[in-house]
């Protein structure tokens, strides 16, 4: 969860940050995955439960940098013995919303840095196999989900459509085709490359690419988009109660 959620995040349930609890972690591993994106493993304390799909507020376990929270999506699954966190970077001029804290991770954290983070809180709810419709680093509050999916073996009838502007911003492509074999579609909008498809995914590319209307649709990326899917999903024939969002940046 890079950006705006439809699941209320801890500070509207509480008025104090350590009253819904307050964990620290050191970075075990930090691994570029595209463009400003990189993965970062955490330590998991002793205790910490969450669900695929919850998110955590995190900030830097730093001088200044300590009340600076953004909500972030965990990315391993439960059983994994760290935390980890795929996080875009993004120039503090663009979002002055995230106060500098993702562009200082993505340039200044490494191994051994430590971080803060919030008990898990919020998930999507996972309504069955369907289709998810991800872009850019609207991708992340799905990926805990469909690892613990492929892990129970109930991955099948899933399928992904994950949208970018440009092929330097793809990243898990490898795994997203191990998961989901040929029902994964990566399409760009910035370029027109050989590997990937063109276009935005609007009411043609949708027609061109789901048989069945009426089954779940899982959608996470920018605002515009989300809003311009789900318009287009219910002239379809989607129903809105099949329609599970949240809003990236």
């Amino acid at each position: 969860m890079n950006g705006k959620s439809h699941v209320s995040s801890p500070q509207s349930e509480t008025e104090n940050w350590r009253d819904f609890g307050e964990h620290r972690g050191r970075i075990l591993h930090r691994e570029p995955l595209a463009k400003n994106v990189h993965c970062y493993v955490v330590e998991k304390p002793n205790g910490f439960v969450f669900r695929p799909g919850q998110a955590v507020e995190l900030s830097i376990d730093e001088e200044n940098w300590r009340d600076k929270k953004h909500p972030f999506t965990i990315t391993s699954v439960p059983n994994n013995p760290c935390l980890e966190f795929i996080i875009k970077s993004y120039p503090t001029s663009d979002f002055p919303d995230h106060c500098g804290m993702t562009e200082h991770l993505g340039r200044d954290l490494q191994r051994g840095d430590r971080v803060i983070f919030s008990d898990a809180w919020g998930a999507i709810e996972y309504k069955g196999p369907g289709v998810f419709i991800a872009g850019g680093a609207g991708i992340t509050p799905f990926i805990a989900i469909l690892r613990q999916l492929e892990q129970d073996k109930a991955i099948d009838g899933n399928c992904m459509f994950f949208s970018n502007r440009n092929a330097e911003d793809v990243f898990l492509q490898s795994e997203l085709i191990r998961t989901f074999g040929t029902r994964v579609i990566c399409t760009l909008t910035g370029e027109a490359h050989r590997d990937y498809e063109s276009g935005r995914i609007d009411k043609a590319w949708l027609q061109a690419h789901v048989d069945d209307f009426h089954q779940p649709f899982y959608l996470c990326g920018p605002p515009a988009m989300v809003q311009d899917i789900r318009e287009t999903l219910q002239q379809l024939g989607a129903k809105p109660d099949s329609l599970v969002f949240e809003e990236g940046e």
